[in-house]
């Protein structure tokens, strides 16, 4: 994912993750990855794989597009 994507991403999961009124914690347990990691996805430091992106997607009910 190239960082404009990246950035994009990060922005719509810490949004959906508020929207929800999740803390960090919660999203990465019921996502299987650690709060760390979670974080640094949110901060837009960290490219995932495309598995993982898939499993916050999916606890964060969000619709993942590949271009």
């Amino acid at each position: 994912m190239n960082s404009q994507n990246m950035a994009a991403f990060s922005k719509q999961v810490r949004e959906a993750r508020r929207k929800r009124n999740l803390r960090q914690a919660d999203v990465a347990e019921k996502a299987g990855r650690t709060e760390n990691y979670f974080a640094m996805i949110e901060r837009g430091e960290m490219n995932p794989s495309y598995e993982k992106l898939k499993s916050i997607a999916r606890v964060l009910k969000l619709k993942i597009t590949i271009s």
